[in-house]
């Protein structure tokens, strides 16, 4: 007998049938915005029905085998093979099933900012974006620089960066890249140290989910100061001899978004505000977070940029989450994008938090 919530299945169940209902109907498809987001809800449940639907069958040839086993050795020999896949698969399903992030499935806004340490921090900033960067590449995700300020000796003294899945499912960059946020710190002989001294400095990461609906945030135009300049990043014919890059102040909360990397001033408006939008809802929902279950604050630390979180300690070719505790000494591959050991112990302790708070 299955272990998962037959509530929940049959909930999903009758949710799926609805969507295949409405993607049926050649009237959505007059409506883009709701034929993309039904069309996403129904990716995102294709692994629950498709794990739920090799359950059942393992079920059924379990059923059937202890009923044939009396009268054939054979089917007798079956069974412990055919309940350890149901306990698998039933186990598989109670985890799709358990309460999750609702932005799992987002894309998301990625940005670096120095902090105390001058130009080595300004450095150490285009470092992790070099790395969040082959990370992407390795994902096979869409990453987009927006906007980007360099210092002195080509460091970042801040950057943002869109990062986009190109598939759809229950788990998308959110899912991986969620707990990145908050102040990171290294540990190295700095470029501008002459004495071979090892400096500590730290940038910090916020990232926050994108998600298709942004424009459901409303933004009055009286609480916006708008700036344009000169674009001073690489693009196109015309980017850097025109005033076409875009620098949004939102007065009441003092949030600033800039987007240089469109080909004019009108796109880098347009996606300056979507950027706005997506920092305003995640506003919105940690001051709701902060109203609700303590179930709750795990995801408000993960968009704080004041929790020093990890230390990247190059001497010893070390990288440490102090979250959990977990220590590597391969910081040279972390470094260059290979960061699935960390983030799936980061996403591991996450889901073992869950279950405990359950």
């Amino acid at each position: 007998m299955s272990t998962s919530d037959p509530s929940a299945i049959d909930d999903i169940l009758a949710e799926h049938a609805g969507l295949q209902s409405q993607m049926s109907d050649p009237s959505l498809h007059n409506d883009p915005t709701a034929a993309r987001r039904v069309g996403k809800r129904f990716a995102e449940l294709a692994p629950i029905m498709a794990t739920y639907t090799k359950l059942q069958a393992a079920q059924d040839d379990l059923e059937a085998a202890r009923e044939l086993a009396a009268d054939d050795s054979a089917f007798a020999a079956e069974i412990p093979e055919l309940e350890e896949t149901v306990a698998t698969l039933d186990e598989a399903l109670t985890d799709l099933l358990s309460p999750r992030d609702p932005h799992d499935a987002d894309d998301v806004v990625l940005e670096i900012k120095s902090g105390a340490g001058g130009e080595e921090s300004a450095l150490f900033a285009s470092d992790l974006a070099r790395m969040y960067l082959k990370y992407c590449e390795r994902q096979g995700w869409k990453a987009q620089t927006l906007g980007m300020t360099e210092s002195d000796l080509g460091g970042y003294k801040d950057a943002t960066i869109s990062i986009k899945s190109k598939g759809e499912g229950l788990d998308g960059v959110w899912a991986r890249l969620k707990f990145e946020g908050g102040v990171h710190r290294v540990q190295r002989v700095p470029v501008t140290e002459s004495q071979g001294r090892i400096h500590t400095s730290a940038a910090g990461v916020l990232i926050f989910p994108e998600p298709d609906e942004v424009e459901q945030v409303q933004i009055d135009e009286n609480d916006l100061r708008v700036d344009v300049y000169r674009s001073s990043g690489k693009g196109g014919q015309g980017v850097n001899t025109t005033d076409s890059a875009v620098r949004l102040t939102h007065l009441p909360t003092g949030i600033v978004v800039t987007c240089q990397n469109e080909r004019s001033q009108l796109q880098n408006k347009a996606r300056a505000m979507q950027v706005l939008a997506a920092r305003l809802q995640v506003v919105a929902e940690e001051a709701a977070n902060a109203e609700a279950s303590q179930g709750r604050a795990a995801q408000i630390r993960t968009v704080d940029r004041s929790e020093r979180i990890r230390t990247y300690n190059y001497p010893e070719n070390r990288v440490t989450d102090h979250r959990i505790g977990y220590k590597a000494q391969n910081l040279d591959a972390v470094l260059a994008g290979d960061m699935d050991a960390l983030l799936d112990a980061l996403s591991a302790a996450d889901r073992q938090a869950r279950l405990e708070a359950e």
